[in-house]
């Protein structure tokens, strides 16, 4: 499958969330789907989904909420930023973890596009030991959080909080956090669904922006 033949969020019946099948994920492909408002996922072998639900889960910077057993927290940690990204991915990818869908395929495409720039891990310490972080993809403005793992208790948490913190300090006029799909635990952050069609109005000004990420 092409770029320009993805499928048009735009035009999906409204509560669809999986929109086209397709085989296999290259970089230049997910870079595409980002940018068009979709996602993709794997669901059976060779075989690809491709997403863009409705409602969306975003995080909205100013609506980031830290409650006070979260900053007590994060006292206990250290966070870097693209220091151990493999580590991450694969922590990730450990198919012990419930829910657990990153295959090989997708850790080499997450490894080419951070070898772009445009893939990035948040890494959570405990001393030295990698207790929680998260994997996500930026373009200019948008990034769209993939996954995340915990081993301690709210390291996830510390890590997209640490994210929120680095897209604030760009400027988070117009920058767009895509979660995905909202949960319990991301409304505890702040988290909100939108309408598939909010989402799509918010990512030509998020693409427009420069990436936030440091270095």
């Amino acid at each position: 499958m092409r770029g320009d033949a993805l499928p048009d969020p735009w035009r999906a019946p409204p509560g669809q969330d999986l929109l086209a099948l397709a085989g296999p994920l290259t970089p230049d492909l997910a870079l595409a789907g980002y940018r068009r408002g979709l996602f993709a996922m794997e669901l059976a072998a060779g075989v690809n989904g491709w997403y863009s639900p409705d409602p969306r889960g975003i995080l909205p910077l100013a609506g980031l909420q830290v409650s006070r057993s979260l900053r007590r927290s994060r006292r206990r940690f250290t966070v870097t930023t693209d220091r151990a990204f493999e580590a991450v991915v694969a922590a990730c990818a450990d198919p012990a973890r419930p829910g657990s869908w990153i295959n090989d395929e997708y850790r080499r495409g997450y490894r080419a596009l951070a070898a772009r720039g445009c893939a990035h891990s948040v890494e959570v310490w405990s001393g030295q030991r990698l207790a929680g972080g998260l994997v996500g993809i930026e373009q200019g403005g948008l990034f769209c959080g993939e996954t995340m793992f915990h081993h301690e208790t709210d390291a996830s948490k510390v890590a997209l909080v640490a994210l929120v913190e680095i897209l604030r300090a760009a400027g988070g006029a117009g920058r767009l956090l895509d979660v995905q799909w909202w949960t319990p635990h991301l409304g505890s952050l702040g988290a909100v669904a939108v309408p598939r069609t909010a989402y799509l109005d918010l990512l030509p000004l998020a693409l427009s922006l420069p990436p936030a990420w440091p270095g």
